[in-house]
């Protein structure tokens, strides 16, 4: 069973997301799944992870996860990831900027009758703003200091 968690945790990131495949997605995610990163105003559910995915695809070209490790403990799987892409549209509120970004990620997948039915993540929106020039660098802050 861990190596079936594993591989759809793997293949979520790797080839769903960056594919934004809806249909592929409900092989993996289960109808009633509850995604506790979900942005306010989407619905939980099967249709509410399609949104983000189908979000993200609109924000970002080239987009591609880079999974670092696979952790599996009973029936859930824990990813470390560089989520990777060209900020191409509209994304929390910034314009396209064109910039690439790499944003170190960790997502939490607790699986039940072999799909996913509940999810958590920790990303790193702050260096995600700073990559979209919203925010200034570390250097930028560094500098200004007297």
């Amino acid at each position: 069973m861990s190596s079936d968690i594993r591989t759809s945790a793997r293949r979520t990131l790797e080839e769903i997301f960056p594919a934004a495949d809806t249909d592929a997605l409900a092989e993996v995610v289960h109808a009633d799944v509850v995604n506790h990163e979900l942005p306010p105003g989407l619905p939980q559910g099967l249709r509410g992870m399609q949104q983000v995915m189908l979000w993200l695809h609109r924000a970002f070209a080239d987009l591609r996860y880079d999974i670092h490790q696979v952790i599996v403990e009973g029936d859930t799987a824990v990813v470390y990831c560089t989520m990777r892409g060209r900020h191409i549209g509209e994304f929390m509120g910034v314009p396209p900027t064109q910039r690439s970004v790499a944003v170190k990620q960790v997502h939490i997948v607790r699986f039940q009758d072999g799909k996913g039915i509940e999810h958590w993540a920790v990303r790193d929106d702050l260096a995600l703003m700073r990559q979209l020039g919203v925010l200034p660098t570390e250097q930028h802050a560094a500098s200004a200091r007297p």
